[in-house]
């Protein structure tokens, strides 16, 4: 019996321990536009980052960001708009921007 209860403590640790750790927010960059795209992330606290050269069809590898507030811009080559969107980012969360094949060009937030 005490090896029953000794065994369940340690499976009630376990799980409070899982289900309080946090991931930061992580974000990437998908671009459908016909040519490159730069992006920049302006991040809650004023943190800036850059994705830069992302190719027609390419879709970036997550970058881990600050929660809150991000304001992305692209600008895409060949283009005179710079779409521009603002979202949260939350906890445990990842974020696809997509920079969509539109006139003029736009940006999709996929979560």
């Amino acid at each position: 019996m005490k090896k029953h209860i000794m065994l369940f403590a340690s499976a009630v640790f376990f799980l409070s321990w899982v289900g309080c750790t946090s991931d930061d927010p992580q974000i990437r960059v998908r671009n459908e536009q016909p040519d490159k795209a730069n992006i920049q992330l302006q991040t809650t606290g004023g943190n800036t980052i850059n994705i830069n050269d992302v190719g027609t069809g390419q879709t970036t590898d997550y970058r881990s960001v600050a929660e809150g507030n991000v304001d992305a811009t692209a600008v895409i080559q060949n283009e005179s708009v710079s779409p521009t969107a603002s979202f949260k980012c939350e906890m445990d969360s990842r974020y696809t921007i997509v920079i969509l094949n539109s006139k003029p060009p736009a940006i999709r937030i996929d979560r």
